[in-house]
């Protein structure tokens, strides 16, 4: 599927997304979580989505499932349609957080090209990849460290200080956020 309509001008704004984080008192940005279905991505990102709104932070959270009921409801689950799919969410993530919204994503994106054009269209510094493999064996490590639900867990640069998902442990490291302005 083409990626740019032809004879088509972007069109100039006035508002900047500079502008629109500042008037937010957030930077935009993308926090991409990926992994197998079943991995827990969405479940992570509707912890972090939850928490983060409980804090004051202006979220967005797109999650793969609702959107094929509707932006990519005309798509199939072959390499090229799962590549179309990821295009537009870029897309769709990208405009969110030029508004200055935090845009947490949750979709099985299992090609390196896919999220790195992802990166691309976002662009690097606002785009932090998340694997949920990854978080659930930090879970199990931390909880088997003596770990409580509720404890750990800090936003870098964010108004949160806070435990994500409180019920099941779950932490969100340094790694897995974007600095926040």
């Amino acid at each position: 599927m083409a990626t740019q309509s032809p004879n088509v001008v972007a069109q100039a704004i006035s508002i900047l997304p500079a502008d629109r984080a500042r008037l937010m008192g957030q930077k935009g940005s993308v926090l991409w979580f990926t992994g197998l279905s079943g991995s827990g991505k969405s479940t992570l990102a509707n912890a972090l989505d939850a928490e983060l709104h409980r804090n004051g932070t202006k979220t967005a959270l797109l999650d793969g499932d609702n959107l094929r009921h509707g932006l990519c409801g005309d798509l199939g689950f072959g390499a090229e349609d799962r590549h179309e799919n990821l295009r537009r969410v870029a897309e769709v993530a990208k405009l969110m957080a030029d508004t200055g919204l935090v845009v947490i994503t949750a979709f099985v994106s299992p090609f390196r090209s896919d999220r790195d054009r992802a990166r691309t269209i976002i662009g690097p510094e606002r785009f932090a990849e998340n694997a949920a493999s990854d978080q659930v064996r930090m879970i199990e490590v931390k909880l088997s460290q003596g770990a409580k639900p509720g404890h750990g867990g800090v936003l870098p640069g964010s108004k949160v200080n806070a435990a994500i998902a409180e019920a099941r442990g779950v932490a969100v490291g340094e790694d897995c956020i974007s600095p926040a302005a």
